[in-house]
């Protein structure tokens, strides 16, 4: 492997490795041998790690020097979700990082050095984090090395797990009362409707999950493509169908809980037994609009001509228009379209330079 000049500069280091990311990201990979894709893979997730412990090294003098302020922003967190134009989860993880080094040094050093990835450290910090402070530096140092010595991620967790119990001998139940304490569950809504579930189990709470979601997540044959977690996501959702559908759920405000399904006309036009939810949300409507005209008629006419059935079908049949109704309708909302169908046949009839009267010829169906 040829020999490359280490930079002089940060800024000359900077601009060193955005010419290297570049150059790899225009590459052909197609073209590349089999060894090439796999040194490069290999390779990138070293320089992940270094990038994460170069990031947290940078973002710790930054926010210990108040550098954001000059920017007007009043955190370091603010300053890279504005300045750096990430989101708030991205900025979260970075300031995360620099609160974690500085609890983990040994993890930052290995981390620095691109001998561990960024998952791995970061797993491994959020295991000893649980033990008492003054345990944390040895088994950061005993996990590291068995890290190192090849171990995988079960086998590491199996050894935190021994680490741990032997922490707190003789408190097994202020072992648990800590780790009961430390549950919590966050969902947060984002663009779409779609949701970020995020979640820190109780040992309880955990078996019970993942008892249910093995159970409800089994692939469904030879022809499943989905990923595990795909079916663990599609496992969740049947689960929580089955628990509004059983009706076990407590009631809110002496109602029970509903899921409230918005569907459009023209979906439920094609379900299965569609003519009869047809039949049943027309008769509603006709139903509705009957009680809209009986009440303006109370009031005397407006002007308007009531018609329905063939009557209005034979004025505004060939209007140029096909509403979609989704959700309750509003007897209002029809009254204005029929009035705009029956206009557009007027002018359609009559001729562009011809007006209905304001008085005369505005009529209404059902």
């Amino acid at each position: 492997m040829s020999s490359v000049a280490p930079p002089s500069s940060a800024v000359e280091a900077l601009e060193m490795l955005r010419s290297a990311m570049g150059y790899l990201a225009a590459a052909d990979a197609t073209a590349m041998a089999a060894d090439t894709q796999a040194q490069s893979l290999q390779m990138l997730e070293q320089v992940n790690s270094m990038g994460t412990a170069a990031r947290t090294a940078i973002l710790g003098a930054f926010t210990s020097g108040q550098g954001y302020c000059a920017d007007a922003d009043y955190s370091p967190r603010a300053w890279l979700i504005n300045r750096t134009r990430v989101t708030r989860g991205a900025a979260v993880a970075y300031t995360a990082w620099v609160r974690r080094a500085a609890a983990h040094p040994e993890v930052a050093a290995v981390l620095a050095a691109g001998e561990m990835s960024e998952s791995y450290a970061r797993t491994i910090c959020t295991w000893t984090d649980k033990l008492p402070e003054d345990c944390r530096p040895d088994a950061d140092e005993i996990l590291l090395t068995a890290a190192g010595n090849g171990m995988d991620l079960r086998g590491l967790a199996g050894l935190a797990g021994e680490i741990y119990a032997r922490s707190l001998p003789g408190k097994p139940d202020e072992d648990r009362d800590q780790a009961f304490e430390d549950r919590s569950v966050r969902l947060e809504m984002t663009f779409g409707g779609a949701g970020v579930l995020h979640g820190d189990l109780s040992p309880e709470c955990a078996a019970v999950v993942g008892t249910v979601l093995d159970a409800l997540s089994a692939p469904a044959g030879a022809e499943d493509t989905r990923s595990q977690a795909q079916r663990f996501h599609d496992g969740l959702q049947e689960a929580m169908r089955r628990l509004v559908a059983a009706g076990l759920l407590p009631e809110r405000a002496g109602q029970p809980v509903k899921a409230w399904v918005h569907i459009s006309l023209a979906d439920l036009m094609v379900l299965e037994g569609s003519s009869a939810l047809l039949e049943e949300w027309t008769a509603r409507v006709r139903a509705q609009w009957a009680g809209h005209r009986a009440a303006a008629s109370a009031g005397g006419s407006d002007g308007g001509a009531w018609l329905d059935g063939d009557a209005a079908e034979a004025i505004a049949c060939d209007a140029a228009m096909a509403p979609f109704v989704t959700g309750e309708v509003n007897p209002a909302a029809l009254e204005d379209l029929v009035r705009l169908c029956v206009l557009c046949r007027y002018r359609h009839n009559a001729g562009s330079t011809t007006r209905l009267s304001s008085t005369g010829g505005a009529g209404r169906s059902s």
